[in-house]
């Protein structure tokens, strides 16, 4: 079984390859602020971050506030949001947490883990896009569809079920002032190269590294 300092090694290389990569890597979400990041990521599970560009140029003109959204009427929300899937349960966590953040956090976004897990339809990686993206802070890692399905793939964590346990796994191979790089580059790789049905090996310039296993 392969070292936790293998790993590290491994790890710090692909960092490497993939920033110089994808220099000017980022996030894809669209936003102005932490909540309109917090927004777009709700949005955003089981959809395509460019779909949620296009609805959001729309969406954040007319609503630019907690306060905005909190005074909305569920259907008038779905219909805006509708062609990004799932817009019943995204409905009822955006209003719900624009309602938690008026009401507990005096209209701001909060900056702790803690604090934005108890906002509804907030979970780990919606909390750790808005800490990491909006305000800097390495709390954890993002473990989203493309990082799960890459750092199995590429041997960071050995982990097949729970985001939970991977995102402690990549924690300990990345040091913390890389947590929050190594998450956007693991996300443009998984959309540019490293693909769910056809990873382009070929055009892999991690492919000398990368054990490419295949989830189990």
């Amino acid at each position: 079984m392969e070292s936790l300092a293998d790993k590290k090694k491994r790890a710090r290389k692909i960092f490497n390859i993939l920033k110089k990569t994808y220099p000017d890597c980022k996030c894809a979400l669209h936003h102005k602020n932490a909540f309109e990041l917090l927004i777009a990521t709700i949005l955003s599970a089981q959809c395509t971050d460019e779909r949620v560009n296009i609805v959001t140029v729309d969406l954040f003109k007319k609503y630019r506030t907690p306060a905005d959204f909190a005074k909305l009427r569920p259907a008038t929300l779905e219909k805006e949001i509708k062609s990004t899937g799932f817009y019943r349960n995204k409905t009822k966590s955006i209003l719900g947490a624009s309602k938690a953040i008026c009401e507990n956090f005096g209209g701001v976004v909060p900056q702790t883990m803690d604090e934005l897990l108890t906002l509804p339809g907030v979970a780990r990686k919606t909390a750790n896009v808005v800490l990491g993206t909006a305000f800097g802070k390495a709390t954890g890692m993002v473990v989203d569809t493309h990082v799960f399905r890459l750092s199995y793939r590429m041997g960071l964590s050995d982990e097949t079920k729970y985001p939970e346990k991977m995102e402690k796994d990549l924690m300990e191979v990345f040091p913390t002032s890389r947590w929050i790089m190594a998450g956007h580059l693991l996300i443009w790789h998984g959309r540019r190269i490293c693909s769910a049905r056809k990873p382009m090996h070929d055009e892999c310039p991690v492919e000398a590294i990368c054990p490419k296993r295949e989830k189990k």
